[in-house]
């Protein structure tokens, strides 16, 4: 439970370190429009309720992908193939960000001698 606690901690840093820069703040409020854009387009073309359209967003966006969910109109499987393009790569661009805050070495203070 420790070692959980400790890396929610980290990561948590880490987001706060990302929301830092201007182009994770640009990412993240895109990442933002296309999980709201699918979700109502889900809703309002493929019948399904908002939790379920936001639901398969998050998993179509993160990779994980939904197994049993498949477009049924022409025009959801044309956005879906949009979607996954332009989504996937917003989605690991996200998240390469947030990855190189929790690698890159906190800045350190003036004042304190480094050590050899």
């Amino acid at each position: 439970m420790v070692s959980f606690l400790l890396t929610v901690k980290r990561l948590l840093s880490g987001l706060w370190r990302s929301f830092k820069l201007k182009n994770f703040q640009a990412l993240f409020i895109l990442v933002v429009v296309m999980l709201l854009s699918g979700t109502v387009f889900f809703v309002r073309n493929e019948g399904l309720s908002i939790i379920d359209a936001l639901y398969v967003c998050v998993l179509t966006l993160s990779t994980v992908g939904h197994p049993t969910f498949e477009p049924q109109t022409v025009l959801g499987k044309l956005f879906m193939m949009l979607y996954v393009i332009v989504g996937t790569g917003l989605f690991l661009g996200l998240i390469g960000h947030i990855a190189y805050s929790l690698i890159k070495q906190p800045e350190r203070k003036p004042g304190k001698k480094e050590e050899e």
